[in-house]
């Protein structure tokens, strides 16, 4: 193994980063990922400079988050909003659910979307997701029936936040009640 593979293996380990993951940011085949760790293939300049934005230090706010979501007596779980990607999960979030939650970070939650869910994620683009006034979504979801990441019947809520490194994140919330700032959207199915 190489300098610079153990170098990237070590900092991709640092940070909680799965080599799927990793490779997936980075835009390469975690086949190529795994040839760089190993030192028998060594990273162009151009992929260099992508690992080195990948593996700068974590911003503060980035880090605060996760603690804070993390150490959340609710039960959220924070997710990249393009890939489904679980990034944080609560202890009460991670304590509803089978499989171990540190097994799920760094993996799409995609496969266990409830009907409802999939249903919003279609209708984002209409509801304006990506605008700046569209910040929260709150809906009503049913039980996806999975045993390994259960989802329960209730109202979820959606919150988009703008991770430093330019990446739209989404706070997934669990709650008794619509909270005043999001807008409540009833799925509908086609």
């Amino acid at each position: 193994m190489s300098h610079i593979g153990r170098a990237l293996r070590r900092m991709r380990l640092l940070r909680g980063l799965k080599q799927s993951h990793a490779a997936e940011l980075l835009g390469v085949s975690q086949a190529t990922l795994s040839r760089w760790e190993t030192g028998t293939l060594v990273p162009s300049e151009e992929a260099r400079a992508a690992l080195e934005r990948l593996f700068a230090p974590q911003p503060s706010a980035d880090r605060a988050l996760k603690r804070l979501v993390e150490a959340a007596a609710t039960p959220v779980h924070l997710i990249c909003d393009d890939t489904h990607v679980l990034l944080a999960v609560s202890p009460s979030r991670a304590a509803s659910w089978c499989a171990p939650a540190l097994a799920l970070v760094g993996k799409s939650l995609w496969r266990y979307a409830s009907a409802e869910i999939q249903a919003m994620e279609a209708r984002l683009p209409e509801l304006g997701w990506e605008e700046p006034a569209a910040s929260a979504i709150a809906f009503w979801t049913g039980a996806n029936g999975d045993e390994d990441v259960r989802i329960a019947p209730g109202l979820t809520l959606w919150e988009r936040i703008r991770l430093e490194d330019g990446r739209e994140a989404r706070l997934v919330s669990t709650l008794a009640i619509a909270p005043s700032h999001a807008r409540l959207v009833e799925p509908v199915f086609a």
